[in-house]
């Protein structure tokens, strides 16, 4: 039997307090997030983490001091590592952060004295955007050949409309719907990290599957078209970003005194984003705009559809030897979506 190995990417958050400002550091020295040159992007980074630390390190009060995506990751590794063992295949699975550790340094290293003859990247990303996806796989090629790592390598490049991971947030969904007084009047959100226009504007193909994503859970749970919208939330900075904002969703939710369920649809585990900017600020905004009673559904964590899709779709890409897009489209991107990596220009 072939060694193999699966790489598991996500953001990675702060371990402690002191790792506030590095962590952020990282995020904002990132040329995905900043475009620029390194002399420029470098200051840049530098002056925005330390301005940003204390409201930084007062969000991860909130969380006991640090960010839980890193535990919530390694359960979502050992989650796979046993769903893999039951259909009979002992693959090493290893996790790797892009901003805080473990980072892809390290976790090459481990990896090269397992000497895997296979390697799967799959980001902990559903929707494929050049911020996120691209960002990790580009870093992990990079030190790769820095350290000259070689093993046969593909990757996941998205799954927004996998079946496991579908049935997951639909049977989320349907738990916190059933919470509403008239369920088929509540007002579904589905809200995901925001992005500048001019990023999507470049071929980004981020909002174009968040769509698609939300309208495959929205049919699977049954819900109206008038009672469902996608929304963004975290917005950073001047720039001008996709919208509608998730804020002003909720502000004009509560002029009608709607019950909304909002559901987390780029997030795959518990972070910041979720626990701080959902549960705290925008529960807040909900009770202070006139809205009846808000509902959050958890992020998939280690939900079994959710665990057995990404199992099947490890499965899948180590059999097909290849790069996987949507299990269930792939042509899912056109050749707008120039910042797609399957996509075939010309």
């Amino acid at each position: 039997m072939r060694k193999r190995a699966v790489i598991l990417f996500n953001l990675g958050g702060p371990s402690d307090m002191e790792s506030v400002q590095p962590f952020l550091f990282n995020l904002f020295n990132d040329p995905a997030i900043i475009d620029l040159p390194g002399f420029f992007r470098k200051p840049i980074a530098k002056f925005i983490s330390q301005r940003r630390k204390k409201t930084a390190q007062e969000i991860y009060k909130f969380m006991g001091g640090k960010s839980p995506i890193l535990e919530n990751t390694m359960l979502q590794k050992e989650a796979l590592t046993n769903y893999l063992k039951k259909r009979g295949h002992n693959i090493l699975i290893l996790v790797s952060m892009r901003y805080w550790h473990p980072q892809s340094p390290s976790v090459i290293d481990q990896l090269a004295k397992f000497k895997p003859e296979e390697v799967l990247l799959l980001p902990l990303y559903p929707q494929h955007s050049s911020t996120t996806t691209g960002s990790s796989l580009k870093n992990w090629l990079e030190v790769c050949e820095e350290k000259k790592f070689k093993a046969k390598t593909f990757s996941v490049c998205c799954y927004p409309l996998n079946d496991g991971w579908i049935e997951a947030q639909t049977s989320l969904l349907n738990t916190e719907l059933e919470k509403c007084t008239k369920p088929e009047e509540a007002l579904v959100l589905f809200s995901a990290h925001g992005l500048p226009k001019k990023i999507i504007k470049k071929g980004d193909p981020y909002r174009h599957q968040i769509e698609a994503s939300a309208q495959a859970i929205a049919k699977k749970a049954g819900l109206s078209r008038q009672s469902w919208v996608v929304c963004y939330q975290s917005r950073v900075g001047p720039l001008e970003w996709i919208g509608p904002s998730t804020d002003s969703i909720l502000e004009e939710a509560g002029k009608e005194h709607r019950e909304v369920v909002l559901l987390p649809i780029a997030f795959v585990s518990e972070h910041s984003e979720t626990l701080v900017e959902l549960d705290i600020e925008y529960k807040e905004l909900a009770n202070q705009s006139g809205i009846k009673s808000y509902y959050r559904v958890p992020a998939v964590g280690t939900h079994p559809s959710f665990i057995s899709g990404l199992g099947d779709l490890i499965l899948k890409s180590f059999e097909g030897q290849q790069t996987v897009c949507s299990e269930l489209d792939p042509k899912l991107c056109s050749r707008e979506h120039l910042l797609c990596p399957l996509v075939e220009v010309g």
